[in-house]
């Protein structure tokens, strides 16, 4: 395959970026897309040029950090995959692709295509943890959980952060992913000791850090590589609500 690549290069945060075009002739079908920076690289460096910065780390879908846009899509075209589960038989010869990194202020350009989302991991410690007595396994039968309720917060639970619905959001919202973390632990006995300021918390956080509103678009949940459920929000804001009550009451007293 021939492809010509648009890359967004910026030598740091503080740089100002450009996109710069490429030439590919050795593409392969069998390729996934961080195997097709990889040869681009290979192709630069050999040029004696500046590879491009791109991050990742397991290859397999799961750590999230692989984070580009593709075509102006987060993780590029295709249905619940992240960019290194991206194939090149999505595209076709001859065809131009744009590469950038995610394009919202509280993911700041570290350079290229790289980003700073450490901000989830401020939202993270906010409210996303739970207390547990240590020492030995308690019995697996301890907390009793109905298999609908433990599926669900498994389902929140597969968010892997890696912040393609701040991307795919006009407002640059993180709303799916704190709902995410807030529904895994709601739903579930162990979470109820937080339960009263983790929403509040979490998304005072947010606001803090300069993400946006949700506005119920749902441009998060058809962009999100684990298929998260927009109804995770809704969990989220009656959780929201509930620790805005208790807060009230606790102040009356």
């Amino acid at each position: 395959m021939k492809l010509t690549l648009k890359v967004w290069r910026q030598a740091g945060p503080k740089d100002k970026g450009q996109f710069e075009t490429y030439q590919l002739d050795n593409a392969s079908l069998d390729m996934t897309f961080l195997e097709l920076m990889d040869a681009l690289n290979e192709k630069l460096i050999a040029e004696g040029k500046d590879p491009v910065a791109f991050e990742h780390d397991c290859r397999e879908g799961i750590c999230g950090s692989c984070a580009m846009m593709v075509n102006g899509r987060p993780h590029g075209p295709g249905q619940e995959i992240t960019t290194c589960q991206l194939n090149m038989k999505a595209f076709k010869d001859g065809e131009t692709i744009t590469v950038e990194p995610w394009r919202t202020n509280s993911f700041p350009v570290i350079k290229d295509l790289v980003v700073d989302r450490s901000s989830f991991e401020k939202i993270m410690e906010a409210g996303g943890f739970v207390n547990v007595e240590v020492g030995s396994a308690v019995d697996s039968n301890t907390y009793k959980v109905s298999k609908a309720r433990a599926d669900e917060a498994f389902d929140a639970a597969a968010c892997i952060g890696c912040g393609a619905c701040v991307a795919a959001c006009k407002n640059s919202s993180a709303m799916l992913f704190v709902a995410a973390k807030v529904s895994q632990y709601a739903l579930l006995p162990q979470g109820k000791t937080e339960g009263v300021q983790r929403a509040w918390n979490m998304l005072a956080k947010m606001d803090e850090l300069g993400f946006g509103s949700c506005s119920n678009t749902g441009s998060c949940e058809a962009e999100c590589p684990k298929g998260v459920s927009l109804s995770h929000i809704a969990r989220l804001n009656r959780e929201f609500i509930k620790a805005g009550f208790r807060k009230a009451g606790a102040e009356k007293l």
